[in-house]
């Protein structure tokens, strides 16, 4: 009797519903008592309070990382400005041009025919995936830094090489080095984004470095309605000046760092991206990369006797590999890689209410509107949910446009009062490729892939989108020729829609998710059509509130009321 008096009041008893007969025996449901000072309790406490504290969101923690990302992208601007440069130097360039070209920017010194202008549209696009091919193996031994800061050289160089051309070897030549660097740029910046960030803010600095190219393509065709192109280069000179300045003072990866050994370097890095906050608050966040990189290394060493293309065969590589690659391939052959280079005779082919060059700034500010407004979205929504709406919106927009060529064709007095559609879907289409499908892989490729490969395979998945374009924009009259513009509008709006479809099966949501976490969901067969990866440090802490808040235990004992 002592016993059950004291079982009641050390474990509490439900007695809501208890029936009126005392005598009827019933289950009770009673809560575990969790008031006793136990060792256990406490360790899991402090393990609670370890993760609150590495877990920190603030502006001063996110500072540093934004103004190291920020440095880099004055790279990535002008990477972009040479992107936009063929396009405002074209008709100025080419003898047979319009002759609607004023004289203050026809180009006295220099003028192309047409074999010429077609290779100098094109061959910065294939010198592209020379340098991304080669990007890790190139820069992985001198550090992300020094390899973005030595990359401010070369550019500087095709600048001037602009500004003095006086041959078609000197143009070609300085297109051909801004091609080779932008390809070299691709494993340092992306991978030096995707260590220096917290999981939190990641997705959208990642996002800034192809919002970034789009704004240095953008401000080309700006400038180009002022100014002489010659003049142009000599003010996009300035750029990669402030972008060698500025990359001075960032830090080195943290993550590069320990693969070198150099813990305390790494560590006093870590301290200045987390906000310039003291070493204790970055213990916990470097014994994670470490204890990361160590194991990794220990998976190379176990496996030292096998090829070194062996990582390359395993999952962790090629099931990643095929989601950017796809996304890249949906990106250039869904329409917006051939819509940008031709958009002028598109928009005067199908009859724009405003001439062809307005319609193409009209173009290309829809297209950074759309980078941005992505950039503004994925830290909510995620890039999984933007990647399915981009697609399946573009993949609407051409099927209106087709529809409205198909027609044009047949009946044009049908359309007469509706010019405008071809004007606002194309450049909607524009706009929805540019929130997610156009950014996706480019945000993927630093996060994705395990230590021991990122360099180079970020440089390898790349130069995919470079051969992708130039293919796409290569064969688009061919294709022209054989299916005409309606059934040209068509295709693009399949492909899209398959693009769609793909990502929806294959693509998991990895915003937000700490790249370890990312790199064990792609390496375990079960979760291949799994969208959601589950983070380590989240079923660390329900583990700990587990053991401190033990589920409702049964009592198949009688009631003693």
């Amino acid at each position: 009797m002592n016993q059950d008096i004291n079982r009641e009041r050390s474990e509490p008893v439900l007695t809501s519903g208890l029936p009126n007969d005392h005598s009827t025996p019933s289950v009770n449901c009673r809560i575990a008592p969790i008031n006793e000072p136990t060792n256990q309790n406490n360790n899991n406490n402090n393990d609670i309070n370890e993760f609150r504290t590495k877990s920190k969101k603030t502006f001063k923690n996110a500072l540093p990382q934004i103004l190291a990302v920020s440095a880099k992208n004055c790279l990535l601007l002008t990477y972009g400005m040479t992107l936009g440069l063929p396009t405002i130097a074209i008709p100025a360039l080419y003898s047979n041009s319009a002759s609607n070209i004023t004289s203050a920017r026809h180009d006295d010194l220099l003028q192309l025919n047409k074999e010429q202008i077609s290779w100098f549209s094109s061959i910065n696009l294939i010198c592209v995936p020379l340098g991304c091919m080669i990007s890790g193996t190139i820069t992985q031994p001198f550090g992300r830094k020094p390899s973005m800061i030595a990359l401010t050289l070369p550019f500087i160089l095709a600048w001037l090489l602009f500004h003095y051309a006086s041959t078609v070897t000197q143009l070609y030549l300085a297109l051909a080095l801004c091609g080779l660097c932008g390809g070299l740029l691709e494993a340092p910046v992306l991978t030096y984004v995707a260590e220096i960030t917290e999981p939190h803010i990641r997705g959208v600095l990642s996002a800034l470095s192809s919002t970034t190219v789009i704004l240095g393509s953008i401000s080309q065709f700006i400038l180009g309605n002022f100014f002489h192109w010659r003049k142009i280069v000599l003010f996009n000179t300035i750029v990669p000046i402030v972008a060698f300045i500025s990359l001075l003072f960032i830090p080195e990866s943290p993550h590069w760092l320990i693969t070198k050994g150099r813990i305390a370097e790494a560590e006093k890095s870590l301290c200045w991206l987390r906000g310039w906050v003291q070493p204790d608050a970055v213990q916990y966040e470097l014994s994670m990369i470490s204890k990361s990189i160590a194991l990794n290394e220990e998976k190379v060493r176990m496996k030292k006797n096998k090829k070194f293309y062996s990582f390359y065969k395993r999952r962790t590589f090629l099931l990643p590999y095929f989601i950017i690659t796809a996304s890249f391939f949906f990106g250039s052959f869904g329409g917006t890689s051939t819509l940008q280079v031709y958009a002028v005779q598109i928009f005067e082919a199908l009859g724009s209410p405003i001439n062809g060059y307005t319609s193409t700034l009209v173009l290309g500010i829809l297209q950074l509107m759309g980078g941005i407004l992505g950039l503004l979205l994925i830290h909510w929504t995620g890039k999984r949910p933007l990647a399915i709406v981009s697609t399946l919106g573009s993949s609407l927009c051409f099927f209106v446009v087709s529809a409205y060529v198909f027609i044009k064709q047949y009946n044009e007095e049908i359309i007469l009062n509706v010019t405008w559609i071809p004007l606002v879907f194309l450049n909607t289409a524009a706009f929805m490729t540019h929130i997610s499908i156009r950014l996706l892989p480019w945000m993927l490729i630093g996060e994705v892939y395990p230590p021991n490969i990122r360099g180079q395979a970020s440089g390898a998945s790349g130069s995919s989108s470079y051969i992708f374009s130039f293919i796409a924009n290569k064969s688009y009259f061919m294709v022209l020729d054989c299916i005409n513009l309606s059934g040209t509008f068509l295709l693009y709006a399949i492909v899209s829609l398959i693009g769609c479809l793909t990502l929806y099966i294959l693509m998991p949501e990895t915003e937000g998710v700490p790249l370890e976490d990312i790199q064990n969901h792609f390496a375990d067969k079960t979760k291949t059509f799994v969208m959601k990866i589950e983070r380590s440090d989240k079923i660390k802490q329900k583990k700990i509130w587990s053991a401190t808040n033990p589920a409702l235990e049964l009592d198949h004992t009688e009631t003693h009321i």
